[in-house]
This record gives structure tokens, sequence and C-alpha cells, in this order.
């Protein structure tokens, strides 16, 4: 299946092609059929995106010297992402129907309480025991609304009382790849009893490429830049206080450009080697589009910025990769995450943004990658 123009008058025969494909990514255990889609631009960039937990499994751009390469952790078959003895890193899902934490698994929505899996104890994390990230969602190649973009939209309906959260929910996702090296998500979703949403993709992104788990190179030299004043301090199970603190001559400045672990040393937590698993506060939030971090690798000269009309954006630092197959080889840093979101348990946070949506309200939420090269060498 293609989808797309026939090219300028000026391209070769052999040069890329906005273009849609759609080829068989084998069964669940269960015996689900799972579809994956290779969106490509006429530079050249693919994007895949499987139909098991809307996941994008690979995104091949180029670096300073014009080589392609993938820059997202993934399995090289749904056994690794589909195996239900894996400890689920979530590589390159939408997770939900909440992503991040809520505190114990319980929250209430007027006089209602809900109890929800507490997966990530004592806490629950990112849907629950079964996510959006393993299940099948139903995709359609889409046309797009300009000639220089081709799209994939995937759709999940998530029962009333799925995970412990109430309403029947409809989620959809579009993916779209234009020929400006941009990947943008745009998610919406409709309840039709009050619920809490909050969904995000969990891309674990590594500039320099990835290869196999002991060929993929640490991300410590990237260079971060976050457009964000504020974070969210955390328990020591990582629930947010409530408050919000400055950055400004502390080890969360990432304000300028910085080194991603210039700091890890002194960054306290969990993870030996330390590393960031925090919520920023992204600036002059208003539900516009903004720019909310810049990374690049130095010695790939690939940039990669990140869009969203999102309030929030999670710094992870693959702080709890441990080099085993059900992490697909890849080892401690070797990618960092930075997730699009609401601010984690906002649902018992009443000074945080609300995630409740309630019949006849639509959550909708646009987070843009935009790659491009390095105009300067570091």
């Amino acid at each position: 299946m293609t989808n797309g123009d026939d090219g300028n008058a000026d391209e070769t025969d052999n040069a890329p092609q906005l273009s849609v494909q759609q080829e068989p990514f084998g069964e669940t255990p269960a015996g689900e059929a799972v579809e994956q889609f290779l969106l490509t631009n006429k530079k050249g960039m693919v994007v895949s995106i499987m139909t098991y937990g809307a996941i994008v499994t690979s995104v091949q751009v180029p670096d300073k010297d014009g080589n392609f390469a993938n820059v997202t952790l993934g399995f090289d078959s749904l056994d690794g992402y589909a195996d239900p003895k894996n400890k689920d890193p979530y590589f390159g899902a939408i997770v939900g129907r909440y992503a991040n934490r809520i505190a114990a698994g319980k929250f209430s929505i007027g006089d209602d309480e809900y109890t929800l899996a507490t997966n990530n104890d004592p806490n629950h994390l990112h849907g629950g025991n079964v996510g959006y990230n393993d299940v099948v969602w139903i995709a359609r190649v889409v046309e797009t609304e300009s000639d220089d973009s081709v799209a994939v939209e995937l759709t999940y309906v998530s029962n009333d009382g799925e995970e412990g959260y109430p309403g029947n929910l409809t989620v959809t996702v579009l993916y779209t790849l234009n020929n400006d090296n941009e990947l943008r998500i745009d998610y919406t979703a409709t309840s039709d009893k009050a619920t809490p949403i909050n969904l995000t993709n969990h891309c674990y992104w590594n500039l320099a490429g990835v290869t196999d788990g002991e060929g993929t190179l640490p991300i410590l030299d990237h260079v971060l830049t976050l457009h964000c004043d504020n974070y969210l301090p955390v328990d020591e199970t990582l629930i947010p206080t409530g408050d919000k603190s400055a950055v400004a001559d502390t080890l969360m400045d990432f304000t300028s450009p910085m080194a991603i672990a210039s700091r890890f040393s002194e960054v306290k937590g969990e993870a030996e080697n330390g590393g960031y698993d925090h919520c920023y506060v992204i600036d002059g939030w208003d539900q516009s589009l903004r720019l909310a971090a810049t990374v690049r690798d130095p010695k790939s000269g690939r940039v990669m910025e990140i869009l969203t009309t999102e309030p929030g954006i999670q710094l992870y630092t693959g702080n709890f990769l441990d080099g085993e197959p059900e992490h697909g080889g890849f080892a401690q840093h070797t990618a960092f995450c930075l997730e699009a979101q609401h601010f984690p348990d906002s649902p018992n946070q009443p000074d945080f943004p609300t995630t409740i949506y309630g019949p006849g309200e639509v959550y909708k939420q646009t987070t843009v990658h935009r790659f491009s090269i390095a105009s300067v060498k570091p």
C-alpha cells in the first residue's frame, strides 16, 4: 500500500518518494495479527509504526555526512514487545489511559473513588498491567491536508472498567511525517463518563544511532536544552510533592545547553550511577504548540526539537535499562526519553492542570519531533 504524490519532474526514479507501505509484523501470543506501516518522505526519512501498542519501532534520519541510522530503541521482532515475561520498557509506545504515575493507584471523581493496579509499587504507572502499549490498535492510512506529508491513524477503544478506569474511552492517534523531517503526533480521546486522560509517546532516543544492544553508545554527551524554568520535586516513590521548584542554580537546570550526564553523579535516585526521571514545567504553557526541548548529538550532528501543547515534559535517562534481553540488550543510559504530557498524579493534585474529562469533552494533544543537522560543528 502506498500513498503520496509522484514527486517533482527533476527527481530521479531512485529518489525517495512520499509513501506509506503496509506489511505484516507477526501475531501476538493470543493470535492477533499485527501490521507495520512505513512512512517515508522525500528526504529519505522513514518512520515505522506498528498496530501493537501504536508503537514507533524505528525512525531513520541522516547524520551530518548524510548517513542514515535508526535513532530510537526497540526490539527486532514482535516477540520482544508482546512477550508477557518481559519487564516492559515501553519502547516507542503510546501509553495510557494515564501516562506516568498515580499515587497508590487511587483517585476520586466527585464522591466516587477508583482503585487501579499498583504496577510500580506502591504506585500506578502508564495505565496499569495491560496499558495501551500492550493492545492491538486499528490502523488506516489517511489523506493529509497538504501534499508534502503522509499519515497513519490508529484507534483503540478502552472499555469502561478496563484497568480500573471509568468510562468507555475512544482514543485516536495520528502519526504524520512531512518533508521537513517532522514527525507529528496528534491525539484525541472522548469518554462517556468522567475519567482521567493523560497520553504520551514513550520513544527512547539515541541520536548517535541505534544498532544492537551491545553496540549502542550511551547518550551521556548528548546536549540538552529544556525551555523549562521549573520542575516538579518528587517524593521517594517519584510522586510529585505538589510544589514547583525553580531549576536555576540546581542540578535540574537545562535552560542553557548542557551535556545530559554532566551532573549524573550528583543526581540522587534509585538507579546506580544516577540519572534523571523528572517532570519539567514548560514555560508559558497556554495549550498552543511551543518549543519544549532541543537535543543535539555532537558526534553525528543530529538535532531533535520537541514542540508540544502539553504543560509538562518528563526527562528520563534510561536509568533502569540493564542490558538484559527483556530490555533489548540495551544498557543503562543508552537512551533518553522526553515524554510530553500532563503532570504525574494530577487526579490527586488539585493545583495541577486538570486531566479529568467528562462526557462531551474532547481530550486533544499535539507533539512534534523535528529532526535536523547542527548548523555548526561542536
